[in-house]
Order: structure tokens, then C-alpha cells, then sequence
């Protein structure tokens, strides 16, 4: 099958290395400029072209004339006009990193984290106009374990996305891509905004600001949602790391002590939270 391929992030650099190991042809290989991908797609001997392209007027034509089977968009915020999503003989298909229809839109790890989530999933659809709509092709589910932060549980999306995209292209290539419509009932969809402006309430229950604080953390890359800030005896703190401690307190939200461990911990409403790692913001 011939294959356009508008990618980005790791899960993009994962998917080129296994259209470039496969019996498919990249027709074509769109991608932002800076990211890990051209650089990668340069070295396979593609010539890749900037993800930009892809809402071009003309771009709709140059995918008939490559003849294309399949597009696929993983991880790519480019939105496709209707037109180009026409032209693929079998279809266009996303990676989305969340269960659909229930965490449509950004950051969908984070937000599963952040709500408390016990378990979450990823998604190939087949794409549509509007965003992350579209019959579900693949999905899969699978648990948050209690130490994830929002990285982990990201790179897992990946590791099982790329393997729902392998079974697309063996179902495109026997013709039976298999088909499932989205309840609209149960959409939820999520912007570009990060709860609670990114800001720690101490009057929280503990583990509501611990899932907080993980569903940011991106460390060492850099998160979407930043990281939370707190005020902690009367200085302003970007709090990176927390751990839940089990010990119930009476003290007012925001005291903090050292226990005998030298851990330094801080009052929320129901128990201690160990601070371990803040910086001065």
C-alpha cells in the first residue's frame, strides 16, 4: 500500500521507523520542521516536507496523483480540510492518545490522571471533520498504575498506539477495516486550558493534589500544563514532585513541618503530603 504519513513527537518517529522496515510505500512524510522527525526521516532517505503543507489548496491533488492508499496522523495538531481527507483510497486515520469518545481533544493522559482515573486507552479512528470524531477502529484499555505521572502513562499510549496502527495497515491490506460509531452521548472534550489555573488548593484532599502534581509531570521534558505553584509558608513554590503519606493531620492546609525522617510535609485536608521536590519560583 502507498502511505501518507503527517506525524510528529515520538509516536510519529516510532511509526516512520516501522513504514520504513514494512512492505508499504511512503508516499509522502509531513511533519513540523524542528521536530525529531524530519531529522529522522532525512536519515531513512525520505525527503519530508513541513506538516504545514497539508492544508495547502494543492495538497489534496498531489495525494491523487501519488496514488495514496492510507493517510495516517500521529500526533500531529495539523487539522485536515475535507477535501484531503477524500482523496486516500481507503481512508484517513488518527492516533489518538485517549479513549474516544470520552477524552477527545488535548493532553488526554494528563487529564485521565488529573480526574482520578484508575484506567485510560488509546485510540485509531477514522478521521472526520470535526476533532477526534470518526468511527473507532482500534481501541484499547489498560490501568493507570498508582505511580504514574502523565509522561509514563503517555509512553504507553505509544508503545500500545503503534501497535493498534500495525493491525490498521494488516486490515487495509486484507480489506476489512473494522468499524465501530462514536456515542456521541458520552464525548468529552478537552482544550488547551490546565485546571485550576495551574495552581495547588491545600484544602484539597491529599490525593486530589497528588494526582495534580503527577498529570503534569513531563520530567525531564517539558509539560504541556507547566508545573503547579503553590504558596508554602508564605513563599511562592513550583511544586514538581509530592508523595502521599497516609498520616492523617489536624493542622490548618499549607502548615508544614519535618517529620523524623527529615521529609518535609505540608497540611492538606485530610492528611500530610511529602514535598519532595519544589523549587523557588
Amino acid at each position: 500500500m502507498r502511505i501518507a504519513l503527517l506525524c510528529d513527537e515520538s509516536a510519529g518517529a516510532r511509526i516512520l521507523q516501522v513504514l520504513a522496515r514494512s512492505p508499504h510505500q511512503l508516499a509522502a512524510v509531513l511533519t513540523s520542521t524542528t521536530g525529531p522527525v524530519w531529522a529522522l526521516a532525512t536519515r531513512l532517505g525520505y525527503r519530508p516536507v513541513s506538516a504545514g503543507s497539508a492544508r495547502e489548496p494543492r495538497f489534496a491533488e498531489d495525494l491523487a496523483n501519488a496514488q495514496v492508499d492510507v493517510l495516517l496522523n500521529v500526533h500531529s495538531l495539523v487539522i485536515l480540510p475535507e477535501p484531503v481527507l477524500r482523496v486516500p483510497r481507503l481512508g484517513a486515520f488518527n492516533l489518538h492518545p485517549g479513549p474516544l469518545p470520552r477524552y477527545a481533544g488535548l493532553n488526554a493522559p494528563s487529564w485521565a490522571i488529573y480526574r482520578g482515573e484508575r484506567a485510560h486507552g488509546v485510540t485509531v479512528h477514522r478521521m472526520e471533520l470535526g476533532i477526534d470524531t470518526g468511527d473507532i477502529v482500534y481501541q484499547e484499555i489498560f490501568p493507570i498504575e498508582a505511580e504514574d505521572n502523565a509522561l509514563s502513562l503517555a509512553l504507553r499510549c505509544v508503545d500500545r498506539g503503534v501497535a493498534l496502527l500495525q493491525r490498521l495497515l494488516d486490515a487495509a491490506a486484507a480489506g476489512a477495516i473494522p468499524h465501530l460509531p462514536q456515542d456521541p452521548a458520552q464525548r468529552s472534550y478537552f482544550g488547551r486550558g490546565v485546571p485550576q489555573d495551574a495552581r495547588i488548593d491545600w484544602q484539597a484532599p491529599a490525593r486530589r493534589i497528588y494526582d495534580f502534581v503527577r498529570a503534569c509531570d513531563y520530567h525531564p521534558f517539558p509539560s504541556p500544563w507547566g508545573t503547579p505553584r503553590a504558596s508554602i509558608g508564605g513563599q511562592e513554590l513550583a511544586v514538581q514532585r509530592v508523595a502521599l503519606t497516609g498520616e492523617p493531620c489536624n493542622e490548618a492546609p499549607g502548615n508544614v513541618r519535618e517529620d523524623n525522617r527529615g521529609r518535609r510535609l505540608v497540611a492538606c485536608a485530610d492528611e500530610w503530603l511529602w514535598l519532595r521536590k519544589v523549587t523557588a519560583c
